[in-house]
């Protein structure tokens, strides 16, 4: 079975590792020769992390990457309206990572390359795609112009935001906010800058901002623009004084129009959309990059079994399941975007006041530094009562140390699996079970209780049952 991946970004080579461990055989397509050069993502939080984990360079990456210390939210002065801190997350990674996208895409394509049933191809633009019975590619060498036809069991379109597969399957974008234009700026300091190690967000109607240390002697600024604006008349060193950064060498400075938008379809017969192919988010909570991590974890299993002979219909579920939680978190960008930035002087003293009673209700406080997503909907993979807020189900197993010391994932394997804490376990479950005690985890010992949980491969809860 040999599965395509079209687009050799970070989700596209992290689906390729994630189906190759599932023993498939994958050919990544890309138009370009080399990866990118210049750094574009910056965060993943810890949930993402589980997905590099699945694909086995979590540890690389924690070397090429630093812990994030949070968020501070300044007004147009400079001067702290909240803090909100971010440490060691309930999945065994920090709940922020900062990193330089470069050297993630190293990582990827390193581990890529040791990968015996992974294949890069750069240079190869794909013309058309056929999804009915047996998927036919029609590509283009770059170099040569020379055309050939492929055919693959399935297709991933992990072809980033004007991606061709989309295009391909007739799917179309549908807005859940208005676009944004932001100058992005890419530097390099000579020393270290007296900067606070977490990302700042300066609440300013006028001139809105962000500034963050990256990995490194690496830093990034974000400022947006005005319709009106033409970047050439900035003030660029202005800008950035403000951060002190004034006298830092600019890698890259480049305008983007953030937009806030999610297909309509994600399928077409075995063509799958992931990534910025199928959503794409203002950068407000930092879920770019970590959403499509998401689409390809909840999708490999699933892939890899309608391949082994499961009924298609499983493939389903990956609009069903992946659609709705994207655009939860578009949506929150959006509000998040309009309540950091928005509105005029009287907006920015409300905001103050807002934000000032934030930091003094430790309830709305613990739930601004958490780094968990909203769990998925209801379904057939996902066994809950609507009526039941406060169920595990449909979120991500926490994963606790565990005795050894080792992960938790790693002890659970790639399979379904049954974590009992004592309730009888549902004869339909599928996967073994194994006792929370013989885990050695007090921590996973007390969030269990006297349950028992049916946990997903991708290690989203999929049922839960009580003694």
């Amino acid at each position: 079975m040999t599965v395509v991946v079209v687009g050799a970004g970070p989700v596209g080579v992290t689906a390729a590792l994630l189906l190759a461990c599932r023993g498939l055989d994958v050919l990544v397509l890309d138009r370009h020769a080399e990866a990118h050069p210049l750094p574009r993502a910056v965060h993943l939080d810890d949930e993402s992390l589980r997905v590099l984990q699945a694909a086995g360079v979590a540890d690389a990456f924690a070397a090429v990457s630093r812990p994030m210390a949070g968020l501070r939210l300044l007004d147009g002065d400079g001067r702290t309206l909240a803090e909100f801190p971010r440490g060691a997350g309930e999945h065994g990674w920090p709940q922020g990572s900062m990193f330089s996208q470069p050297d993630l895409e190293r990582v990827l394509r390193d581990a890529l390359a040791a990968e015996p049933r992974a294949r890069l191809r750069g240079g190869v633009e794909v013309l058309r795609v056929d999804g009915a019975g047996p998927v036919r590619l029609t590509v283009r060498d770059r170099d040569t112009g020379a055309e050939e036809e492929l055919v693959a069991d399935a297709v991933l379109g992990c072809d980033g935001a004007r991606s061709t597969v989309r295009r391909q399957v007739g799917a179309r974008m549908r807005d859940l906010g208005p676009g944004e234009r932001w100058l992005v700026v890419d530097l390099v300091a000579d020393a270290p800058l007296p900067v606070w190690p977490g990302v700042q967000q300066v609440c300013d109607a006028v001139r809105p901002a962000t500034f963050m240390p990256v990995a490194d002697d690496r830093y990034r600024a974000e400022f947006r623009l005005h319709e009106d604006e033409a970047v050439a008349d900035l003030d660029l060193a202005g800008l950035l004084g403000r951060f002190g950064a004034a006298g830092c060498t600019v890698v890259r400075s480049a305008e983007y129009r953030y937009a806030a938008q999610v297909a309509d379809r994600w399928r077409q017969g075995r063509v799958l959309l992931c990534g910025d192919a199928a959503h794409l988010t203002p950068p407000f909570i930092g879920q770019g990059l970590g959403l499509g991590l998401r689409d390809v974890h909840q999708l490999a299993w699933k892939l890899a079994a309608v391949l082994a002979g499961a009924d298609d219909a499983l493939l389903d579920t990956h609009q069903a399941e992946r659609a709705p939680h994207a655009r939860a978190l578009v949506r929150l960008a959006v509000l998040l975007g309009r309540l950091m930035t928005g509105g005029g002087e009287r907006a920015a003293l409300v905001r103050r006041s807002v934000l000032s009673g934030v930091r003094r209700v430790p309830r709305v406080a613990a739930f601004a530094t958490s780094s968990r997503t909203p769990p998925l909907r209801p379904g057939p993979l996902v066994r809950r009562s609507r009526v039941a807020p406060r169920s595990p189900v449909g979120a991500l197993l926490p994963q606790p140390p565990v005795a050894g010391p080792r992960r938790l994932d790693d002890v659970l394997g790639p399979d379904w699996v049954v974590l009992s804490g004592g309730a009888p376990v549902p004869p339909d479950w599928p996967g073994r079970v194994l006792p929370v005690a013989d885990l050695g985890s007090p921590e996973l010992t007390r969030w269990l209780g006297r349950r028992s949980v049916l946990v997903r491969p991708d290690r989203i809860v999929a049922a839960a049952a009580r003694r």
